[in-house]
This record gives C-alpha cells, structure tokens and sequence, in this order.
C-alpha cells in the first residue's frame, strides 16, 4: 500500500544529525548569526557616521537654500533656493578673492612640500648611525599638526622683533614684521605647511624600501649615474606613493585654517593676504551669522575637492606606474 503523501517524511526531517541537509540549515543559521553580530559590532561607528557625518552633511545641503543665520527662531528661516550661490558667484568679490589665495597657497606649499620630504627621505633611505633620531626629528614638525600653540609661535617668530629677524640681524639685514606685510603674510603659512613634510617624509621612506636593489643594479651596469638612477627608476617605482602623497596633501591644502586663523587674529588679514576659502567660510558662519551662506560655501568647496579628486585619478594612468606592469 502506498504511503500517503501527508504521511511521507521530508528528506531534511529524515536525514540523520551530520546529513548535507542538516549541516546546510545549520550552516545558513551560524552565518545569519554570525552576520547580526557584525552589525552590532558596527553599530557605534554606523551610528556615528549618521548622527556626525551624514544627518549634518544633509541638513548643511538643506541650510545652504535657506536664509538661517544662526540667531533667528525657526519660524523666520526662508527657503531662498539659488539666491546663496547667486550670491556668491556674482555679489560677493570675497569669495573670488578667497580661492586666488587658496589656490595660490595650494599650488606653491603642496609641490614644494612633497620636494622636501621627498628629498629627505632620499637622505635618510640608507642606514647609517644615528639615522633613526634624525628620522624622529624630521617627523616631530608633523606631530604638532594645525595646533594653535604651533600657530601662535610661528606669528611671533615672524613678527617686527621676532626669532627671524634677530638671526637676518646677524648678517646686518633689517627684517620686517612678516605676519603685517601683505606681501609676505601668505608666504609665512607656506613656510610653516611645508615645515611640517614629516609624514609625507615617512610615507617616501616606506615606498623607497620597496624599490628592488636590482634595479639599481641593472642601472649601474648600464652605466646611469645617480641623477639618471633616480629619474628611470626611482621615480617610476615611487609613482604610487607619490601619487598617494600628492592626493592627500592636496586636499589638507585646500583645508589649510588653523594657521591662517590664529596668524591674521582671524580676518583673513593683512588685507586679506592670509583669507583662505575655509576661513571665509567660517567668517560668514559665525562672524557674520550668516549660516546659510555659509553651508553654500561649503557645499561648492565640497565639490571643487571632489573635482580635483577626480582629476588626479583620471590622469594618474598616464603616470602612474605599478610593478606588476599595470598602468
């Protein structure tokens, strides 16, 4: 007689404990748990990113089509649309004026700061005594970072009766008050950001151990000298990390702020020399209240960085070479 199919026992139900089947349920349970555990490991950095990062991103896209000045009740704030970036593209000749010093800054401290810490890490590539300390020394600069303390010195070793001027004094040079001269004031910051080469310096140092010494070999036998060593294959082999390097000291260029802030007492000063594109926009923020405007500001910054960002990795084919061959 035929078992009735009501009665007939499923395959999953009837396999014995360590059946394909009963390991599969097993399985798919272990990872679903395994899965939910990993979501509430993530919980406090998923959390954090919405409620600091994200919620303000959006409410500031918000902001940024709005009148809201910080003081005013809820009741007062107006949705304006386009009227802030009108604005700020036609009626404000600060806003101009803050990305010429931006881009000024950017274009002259950036290059000449990967120089720098490119050509240290060259000198202290190769082990010799005492090379550790000076390794240390050179990175101290980058430890201190865009602190105020680090501001309030360099404004008082290029001030009138400064530590500068003391040491032209010794070679009979009549210095000048750096930090009050428009000319020189944006230079100062220059000095101080490619002062502080410390961590790209070690970033190089890192690539320049992964150079193959059969390269340099080779290239020896050939008969390149140092400088054409270094053109054909140091370079080339150091492309990612220059690369790598130029990207994110590009971007801290264009953020550039504490040093500008504490230095000009946070006018952007002398007339307006030192107004870099993020302290304008802290200036309309909260000097001016402003907020709106000034969410604007940091929503079209947002987007220059982007593009640029764009930019270096679209053309970083061309230039940037891997060792596996692979542009």
């Amino acid at each position: 007689m035929a078992l009735s199919t009501a009665t007939k026992p499923r395959p999953d139900d009837a396999a014995p404990a360590g059946t394909p089947g009963r390991r599969t349920r097993a399985s798919r349970r272990r990872h679903r748990a395994e899965g939910v555990a990993g979501y509430v490991f993530l919980s406090p950095w998923l959390i954090g990113l919405m409620a600091i990062t994200a919620f303000p991103m959006l409410f500031s896209l918000y902001l940024s089509f709005t009148n809201y000045d910080v003081l005013s009740s809820w009741e007062l704030v107006e949705w304006v649309g386009l009227d802030n970036y009108r604005r700020m593209f036609g009626e404000d000749p600060a806003f101009w004026h803050a990305v010429t010093v931006t881009l000024t800054y950017a274009l002259i401290a950036v290059p000449l700061k990967l120089a720098a810490a490119l050509g240290v890490a060259l000198l202290l590539n190769r082990e010799r005594r005492g090379v550790g300390l000076f390794r240390s020394l050179f990175y101290l600069p980058s430890l201190l970072g865009g602190s105020v303390a680090l501001a309030l010195v360099w404004r008082a070793m290029f001030g009138g009766d400064g530590a500068f001027n003391s040491f032209l004094g010794l070679f009979g040079i009549q210095g000048e008050a750096w930090v009050n001269d428009p000319t020189w004031a944006l230079e100062t910051l220059m000095v101080l950001a490619i002062w502080q080469f410390g961590a790209p310096m070690v970033i190089f140092l890192a690539g320049l151990k992964q150079v193959p010494t059969e390269l340099y070999e080779a290239a020896s036998v050939d008969g390149a000298g140092r400088a054409r060593q270094f053109w054909n294959v140091t370079l080339p082999m150091l492309s990612p990390v220059i690369f790598f390097n130029l990207v994110l000291e590009t971007i801290n260029g264009f953020q550039g702020f504490t040093s500008a802030y504490v230095i000009s007492n946070g006018t952007g000063g002398p007339v307006y020399s030192t107004l870099l594109y993020t302290l304008h926009i802290y200036d309309q923020g909260f000097g001016e209240f402003r907020m709106g405007y000034a969410s604007a500001l940091s929503w079209v910054f947002l987007l220059a960085i982007a593009v640029i960002t764009v930019i270096f990795f679209s053309t970083g084919r061309f230039w940037v070479h891997y060792s596996d061959g692979d542009d």
